[in-house]
């Protein structure tokens, strides 16, 4: 898919600069820009079991506007909160999506997907949808292995395999979230999926994304926080609310 002009480095330098973040101990959370600045971006929170059960309703008062759930991890994982967490957000009127916790050393890409699609990881254009995501970054099982044991033409391969079955299946390619660090080490610096991808950046502590994983050159949603005021992890989509929907139909 390719990608809209909301997403283009120009847009990158407004948004960072309506942007202001308060940092608390190692967490950032963002601050609402002065009555000077543009519009602020719109806030959105991505939750798991961590965060059981949630009200949406509340966290669309406090400012969030988007959503992603954890559905499934590897082909043995599914979030008992899931479907609770899911259809709450919708409920309380948030643009949602699910997500998927990538293990690339447990069974391929293909089937992964293929797992995340029946258990919640589906898409469809109503607007009020978020395309599939795929998280994949550190083994958090095994800090040795950060790459889970794969080499970089492997986990490429493993990557196109996740995506091109989300494709089959959903008709959208899956959002990518990851940090700069793992998908240069990990990856071999791969620049080949970034003409086709989403990118959903993690970087914590800042007040921008920082350098993007190679290959992007801007960001569409930015995980800026693991705590603020929304439940789960904090982020931002870089454009309106409208461009926002127009992304979740895939335009």
């Amino acid at each position: 898919m390719a990608f809209s002009a909301h997403r283009r480095a120009g847009v990158l330098a407004t948004a960072t600069a309506a942007l202001t973040l308060t940092l608390t101990g190692t967490h950032a959370t963002a601050a609402e820009p002065s009555r000077a600045a543009v519009p602020p971006l719109p806030r959105g929170h991505d939750v798991s079991s961590h965060q059981k059960r949630v009200d949406f309703a509340r966290a669309r008062a406090r400012g969030a506007r988007f959503a992603y759930v954890k559905a499934t991890e590897s082909t043995t994982y599914r979030n008992p909160y899931f479907a609770g967490q899911y259809d709450g957000a919708r409920r309380a009127g948030l643009v949602r999506g699910a997500y998927h916790f990538a293990l690339p050393n447990r069974s391929s890409g293909a089937r992964q997907a293929a797992y995340f699609v029946r258990h919640g990881g589906n898409w469809r254009a109503d607007g009020r949808t978020l395309p599939p995501a795929l998280d994949i970054e550190y083994n958090p099982y095994d800090k040795r292995h950060k790459c889970y044991g794969l080499s970089h033409r492997q986990m490429v391969r493993w990557i196109w395999s996740f995506s091109d079955e989300v494709r089959r299946e959903t008709g959208r390619r899956p959002v990518i979230y990851t940090t700069a660090n793992w998908w240069n080490a990990c990856t071999g610096r791969s620049r080949a999926f970034a003409a086709s991808h989403a990118l959903w950046v993690a970087g914590h502590g800042s007040s921008s994304p920082g350098k993007l994983p190679a290959g992007w050159r801007y960001w569409t949603f930015w995980q800026y926080g693991v705590k603020g005021r929304l439940p789960g992890d904090q982020d931002l989509f870089n454009g309106s609310v409208n461009r926002l929907r127009a992304f979740a139909l895939g335009r």
